[in-house]
């Protein structure tokens, strides 16, 4: 898989969109449980007041909360508030600035309070059990009429120091937690006194708030859209120049390479290996680049909210990352296997649908089936397997995420006792829990997609990573402009790779523009090979083939095949009409060279039979044609192409008596200045060729004219007298 990360470059500002996008996703999803723990703490149990700073106060509760303060918070406090028709209201603060004035005035606000609520006999056994000096002596009946505030604002500086410590000491051991709610709650009461509808403030607060949840999950939504959709676009992109590359790699693999892939192999590769990298990239882009982002935002907002419960995170990713050890660990071969199971599926449709005729022809439909059934049942028990083990995932990770749920429920309810955390604290710490959880959980599912993909990259690679035995030269070279049709064969042997024997050994000939030469011989005495070694589907071993006078490799395989018309012993045709077959070769053709080519092919009277004659449709491989109009159709197309060289790989054995002979009799009229190679089965094929090489177990047996050949190759005259009566010999 990572060898084939350069093909993301291309789409490369895709990539970093879907990076930021994703960010920022994440910080819309993880401020979201912030919201709703305002929403419980600040919105529902605080009355929408957010913490200690009072927005507005009555000048007097400002001169009370300044009795209890030094002189640097005193200035801040004046700094802080300005002052109309005798309230204090706060300015614009930031958030450092308003987070700093609620320290300075948290402790005031907790000892005015507390002074607040006391009457005059509770506070003056609170200041003489506080040793406050003075106020043992002051008379009983006056200390019963005073407030407990107007006491201590009746005091000295020092002494109301004196009182503060008294008082604060007394809540010292008191969570943060409960002080803060005290501050809020003197806060709450200033308001009240202010006659403002605490009822109205609330709502105020959790409409605010709940619309920031909503903006900021609508950007979620938006921005995961946005991933979604340039994550298709770029795997989309990475699947094309995928598919182009194997294509194009593929198209120039000699026969030696596909005999080490199969066709059914390279097909798979092709196409389900190229689909899973492009599923895997669809999906791991907002899977795999999300899930960590995620999770790490996760654990660093848990540990800013509450440590002290951090364990059961812990404890959460280890059980998960055993439960992805141990499937990782059974599943993964068994993914490995899959992609080579269904090129066996492949394999063996594409025989069997291939040779149909042959199966029914044999009454061999039930091997067939049975042969079928093996490789469909091998795959989908594999296949079933691999799916109960992420059908066996799902229930465990539902299970470690309820029992964590309940484990943060069991310890939050037991600090919430004691009055170190708050409900919404709770909550939010169980949401981003849950989202830590979730996105191993999305790495965990993703383990579906990552195994197959990287064994469909390796085999995507492999194709790609494989060097062609027959590639074009550095520098190459180009024939002398008046240098036309030659080919020359000059002491040529060849042998198959990893072959002991050599299937071609020794063969020297030369055929001149306008020659025709023909190549005959027994079944298996290496014709069509050397054929083939024209075109460079094989190179030599030894020896050199030249055309116009330039060795084979020497040239480009463009411009070599641009020079060469070539006719198969297997006619091909692709899907379209006849006219787009016959300018296979050269689309440029006009419709004249079209319906020439076709009737020198001897092929123009059965395309005129129908309807739509030249317009008329191919099915995929020909198959609405017969044999013989299948290779009067192929001669058509390489007579189309005007090449300096004709090649006939065999392609007259289709072809009756008569159909043969009218059609030679148009070539020798036709293609005079072309040079003609012909690999033939029948001798009357090529009684007329100008050279006839005869071959036996690859090696020249005889070479000249009929005549010649009859008189001094034994050879050709037992395979002449095989086919032919004395009187046609002689005639």
């Amino acid at each position: 898989m990572v060898k084939l990360a350069k093909y993301l470059k291309s789409s490369a500002g895709f990539v970093a969109l879907i990076v930021g996008l994703l960010f920022l996703q994440a910080y819309c999803d993880l401020e979201l449980p912030d919201y709703t723990s305002r929403i419980v703490n600040e919105g529902i149990q605080q009355s929408g007041i957010e913490d200690g700073v009072p927005e507005k106060m009555r000048e007097q509760t400002a001169q009370s909360l300044e009795l209890f303060l030094d002189e640097d918070a005193r200035q801040l406090l004046e700094k802080s508030y300005a002052q109309e028709d005798g309230r204090y209201v706060l300015k614009d603060l930031s958030d450092k600035e308003r987070k700093e004035l609620g320290t300075v005035l948290e402790k005031a606000e907790l000892v005015t309070g507390v002074l607040m609520q006391m009457d005059g006999q509770e506070a003056a056994a609170m200041m003489q059990g506080a040793n406050a000096p003075d106020m043992g002596n002051m008379p009983a009946a006056d200390m019963q009429d005073m407030s407990a505030l107007d006491m201590v604002k009746a005091m000295p500086k020092e002494q109301r120091a004196q009182v503060a410590e008294a008082i604060s000491g007394q809540f010292e051991d008191m969570p943060d937690t409960m002080t803060a709610q005290y501050a809020v709650q003197f806060v709450k009461q200033e308001y009240e006194a202010l006659g403002e509808d605490l009822g109205d403030l609330q709502i105020r607060y959790i409409m605010k708030t709940g619309g920031a949840m909503l903006l900021l999950a609508m950007i979620a939504m938006l921005a995961s859209v946005a991933v979604t959709f340039c994550s298709a676009r770029v795997a989309a992109a990475v699947a094309h120049d995928l598919r182009n590359d194997v294509y194009r790699k593929v198209i120039g693999f000699t026969s030696e390479e596909f005999n080490h892939f199969s066709t059914a192999s390279l097909i798979t590769r092709s196409t389900n290996d190229i689909q899973q990298i492009q599923m895997f990239l669809a999906m791991g882009f907002r899977l795999i680049l999300y899930s960590p982002i995620l999770g790490l935002g996760g654990v660093l907002r848990v540990l800013h909210s509450d440590v002290s419960m951090s364990w059961i995170i812990g404890l959460a990713v280890v059980l998960i990352m055993l439960v992805i050890a141990v499937l990782f660990k059974v599943a993964m071969p068994r993914f490995t296997k899959l992609q080579t199971l269904i090129d066996r599926v492949n394999l063996v449709t594409r025989e069997i649908l291939s040779g149909i005729m042959v199966t029914r022809a044999f009454s061999a439909e039930k091997h067939e089936e049975e042969r079928f059934e093996e490789a469909n049942r091998n795959l989908m028990k594999t296949n079933l397997f691999v799916n109960r083990c992420m059908t066996f995932m799902m229930p465990i990770m539902m299970l470690i995420m309820n029992g964590v749920s309940v484990l943060i429920i069991y310890s939050g309810a037991h600090a919430i006792d004691a009055g170190t955390l708050q409900v919404g604290d709770m909550m939010a710490f169980i949401q981003y829990a849950m989202q830590i959880i979730m996105s191993f959980l999305m790495i965990t599912m993703m383990s579906i997609l990552i195994p197959r993909a990287n064994v469909a990259g390796k085999r995507i690679y492999e194709v790609l990573n494989t060097q062609s035995t027959i590639c074009d030269p550095q520098t190459p070279q180009t024939p002398d402009a008046d240098v036309r049709g030659v080919v020359e064969f000059d002491h040529v042997s060849f042998s198959y790779p990893d072959a002991d024997e050599k299937v071609l050994e020794d063969i020297s000939f030369k055929a001149e523009r306008g020659q025709t030469v023909a190549f005959i011989g027994s079944t298996g005495s290496g014709k069509s090979t050397l054929i083939n070694l024209i075109p460079r589907f094989f190179d030599v071993t030894q020896g050199a083939v030249r055309v116009d006078g330039v060795d084979v490799r020497d040239m480009t395989k463009e411009d070599l095949c641009a020079r060469l018309g070539y006719v198969p012993q297997k006619s091909i045709l692709f899907s379209g009409t006849i006219d787009s077959n016959i300018r296979y070769g050269r689309t440029q053709a006009s419709e004249e060279e079209v319906r020439a080519a076709a009737e020198i092919a001897q092929a123009s009277d059965f395309i005129e039979e129908k309807e739509e004659q030249y317009d008329s449709p191919i099915a995929q491989g020909g198959t609405n044609v017969s044999g013989g109009q299948k290779q009067r159709l192929s001669i058509a197309r390489a007579i189309a192409k005007k090449p300096e060289i004709l090649i006939f790989d065999d392609s007259f054995s289709a072809l009756d008596y008569k159909t043969d002979v009218a059609l030679r009799r148009a070539l020798k009229e036709s293609t005079k200045d072309i040079t003609t190679l012909i690999v033939a089965q029948r001798i009357s094929t090529i009684l007329h060729a100008d050279q006839i090489i005869v071959l036996d177990e690859g090696k020249m047996a005889g070479k000249g004219t009929h005549e010649e050949l009859m008189k001094n190759c034994e050879v050709y005259r037992q395979i002449a007298t095989s086919q032919l009566s004395e009187e046609e010999l002689a005639g």
